[in-house]
């Protein structure tokens, strides 16, 4: 595994991007590959970050929020259609639980009032007090528009169907059973302070220290360790069934909505981003701060994923940083396997294998590891293979690829050998034909 070339990117993003301080970690699932970090973590004391230095993570709070959500929908709870104020009878209507999990529900992006100038940010109670001044800026189930006031009715439904504070909740249901024990809902020692780099000179401003700001604690209240979110990531993308069962994880990880609709580089889940970057598409989440951004991402197909975290409010990308360091290890394992001889295919499927012909489209059918796959000849290497499980006879279910969930039915001369097949009702046969009935 490639630790200096990791190491080189990150000292040279510290350094190009000027951030106080840089830390970050790449795993392959449940496996740490590599941690380093660079940089001052408190610029007055000189003190260096280390890969144990804790960050604010902001947003990437949502993701634990939105597992939250989602224990309580397959405990029975809540439905993802449930309107928002089914459980919040203060909150607006017409945004629903799905909605508000991708951002499509078109509530405004923040909290009333000014916090984010004044300092002084309202509690809990007063937010919900507030509720009727909020407003809808955008018809909702459509477009994406980000909003934290979202998570923050979220934290509370989850907060009242459970009966404990979001807070409370997270630490009991998922950050005590997977032994995150590095994240919390205040900083401990040792933890980055937070700055604004100069954009036009080689000093810091000083952030605001970590302030009281319970209210929205659910939209991005936690401090974590890349080390500790490292290991969120690879639950990301296996959980442990104990905290959440992976179909529904899956189910997190469809997109919802496209929040970048020009370049389709970036999507909503439930909870969960999905970043396009080059050819591959990661899952995770990303936060900004005072003082600190962050990014978690992770590849479904691999596990490989990264962190990264950066005590500077504005001017470092941590999200590119993340993919390309994501990208070495994955560059690395992308090296040819040797070829080993399997067992070959069952004789009543031999005659299947090989070239079919299909809407003028070219199919090869084949034999992999112990089951029926299907590809169109030409495509690219990385499209996964259409997947056949026999239910009866010649009748199989398309489990996963192209036309997943459909049939395929194989048809036989009296000689017993395929004549034609019949994937999702189109017919395929030995080759390329027009529409309609044989001549």
């Amino acid at each position: 595994m490639p630790a200096s070339k990791l190491s080189a990117i990150l000292r040279r993003a510290q350094a190009k991007q000027r951030a106080p301080s840089v830390s970050a970690a790449v795993f392959r699932g449940r496996e740490l590959l590599w941690r380093g970090a660079v940089g001052w973590a408190d610029v007055e004391a000189r003190r260096e970050a280390t890969p144990d230095t804790r960050y604010p993570i902001a947003s990437i709070t949502k993701s634990f929020v939105a597992v939250a959500v989602m224990q309580l929908r397959d405990a029975g709870a809540l439905a993802l259609d449930d309107p928002v104020r089914r459980h919040v009878p203060e909150a607006p209507a017409g945004p629903t639980i799905a909605t508000l999990l991708s951002h499509a529900s078109g509530l405004q992006r923040e909290v009333p009032g000014s916090g984010w100038e004044t300092l002084e940010f309202p509690s809990l109670e007063e937010i919900l007090g507030s509720l009727g001044e909020v407003e809808l800026v955008l018809e909702g189930g459509g477009e994406w528009h980000y909003s934290n006031l979202g998570f923050v009715l979220l934290g509370e439904v989850v907060a009242r169907l459970s009966g404990t504070p979001i807070e409370r909740y997270v630490d009991d249901r998922i950050l005590r059973p997977l032994g995150l024990a590095e994240t919390t809902w205040a900083p401990a020692e040792p933890s980055a302070r937070g700055y604004l780099t100069h954009p036009f000179a080689d000093s810091v401003f000083d952030e605001p220290a970590e302030l009281d700001r319970p209210g929205i604690a659910a939209a991005g209240g936690l401090w974590s360790t890349t080390g500790d979110l490292a290991r969120w990531g690879a639950f990301l993308h296996e959980p442990d069934p104990e905290v959440l069962a992976p179909e529904t994880l899956a189910e997190m990880r469809r997109l919802r909505v496209m929040a970048e609709p020009q370049r389709w580089s970036r999507g909503w889940g439930l909870g969960l981003i999905l970043n396009r970057i080059g050819d591959r598409v990661f899952v995770g989440h990303e936060g900004g701060a005072m003082g600190a951004v962050s990014s978690l991402l992770v590849e479904q197909e691999t596990g490989v994923g990264a962190v990264v975290l950066a005590n500077t409010t504005a001017g470092f990308d941590p999200i590119a940083v993340a993919g390309e360091l994501a990208g070495v290890v994955l560059d690395a394992d992308e090296e040819v396997e040797p070829w080993r001889p399997g067992e070959p295919a069952p004789p009543d499927l031999a005659g299947v294998l090989g070239r079919w012909w299909s809407e003028g489209t070219e199919f090869v059918f084949t034999w992999r590891d112990g089951r029926l796959e299907a590809r169109g000849a030409g495509g690219p290497e990385w499209r996964r293979p259409a997947v056949f499980e026999r239910v009866d006879g010649d009748r199989f279910r398309t489990v996963s690829g192209r036309e997943r969930g459909e049939w395929l039915e194989i048809v036989r001369g009296e000689d017993g050998k395929p004549t034609k097949l019949y994937w999702a009702t189109y017919a395929c046969t030995r080759d390329p034909r027009p529409f309609g009935p044989a001549a």
